[in-house]
């Protein structure tokens, strides 16, 4: 089984790191086997499905090690007490008068957008937004401030003429919610083999979306946890 890079683990759950390109859970199909949680359970038996991340996005997803801390996770996840960042790279013009004005150091100013998403049926499992039939939908997004050497889009500094280095909090849950939200706003992300147009989807080899933040009251201990992880688009 490849190597499988955690941030931390104990007695409870575990926090794992998914790469770009990898299943969260087994598909159908044999060729659909080889995913986060086959991986994990290679080393830890007991490791159980908490929540997913889709199969072109990478970086952090908990893990539970019994059952009792598996309802307790998803119940978090469910009553929004997670606290979810993603760092992404989009494509288009941004709507806001911030653009020009950010730099290192500076506060971000986030925005909302709620725009009810449901499957689209007949090229599921593609989703549209649908303000009739669509499921309440909401993402926070904003502009990220300037990176400096360290920073993990340092090797796209400074991007390339109308691309934004975004971060994204899905306050909602839906699939690919941040994708279909970002497309819906004009700016698809680099890579986007689903939503973006053709000309974005070549910007990048791979999605540029990663799970770049996890945060959450420890259900055992009550210790609070933050994990991080940067980004590794191109």
């Amino acid at each position: 089984m490849p190597e499988l890079e955690h941030l931390y683990a104990d007695e409870h759950l575990l926090i794992l790191h998914k790469p770009s390109g990898l299943l969260s859970v087994p598909g159908r199909g044999a060729d659909k086997q080889d995913c986060l949680s086959q991986r994990a359970q290679a080393h830890w038996p007991d490791a159980l499905v908490v929540h997913r991340l889709d199969m072109a996005t990478s970086g952090l997803m908990v893990m539970a090690r019994s059952k009792a801390v598996q309802a307790q996770l998803s119940q978090a996840f469910a009553q929004r007490q997670v606290h979810k960042r993603y760092q992404a790279i989009a494509y288009g013009s941004w709507l806001h008068g911030d653009a020009l004005s950010l730099s290192k150091g500076d506060a971000p100013t986030w925005y909302d957008l709620h725009a009810p998403l449901r499957c689209d049926w007949e090229r599921r499992p593609l989703q549209i937004v649908d303000w009739l039939a669509g499921k309440p939908s909401h993402t926070r997004y904003c502009l990220a401030p300037g990176a400096d050497d360290s920073a993990p889009f340092a090797p796209l500094s400074p991007l390339p003429a109308g691309c934004h280095h975004l971060w994204l909090e899905p306050v909602t849950g839906r699939s690919h919610q941040l994708r279909v939200h970002l497309a819906h706003l004009g700016l698809p992300l680099l890579g986007d083999m689903l939503y973006a147009p053709a000309a974005v989807q070549a910007l990048a080899p791979r999605l540029c979306l990663h799970a770049s933040e996890l945060g959450f009251t420890h259900p055992v201990t009550g210790r609070a946890l933050r994990f991080s992880s940067p980004a590794d688009f191109l």
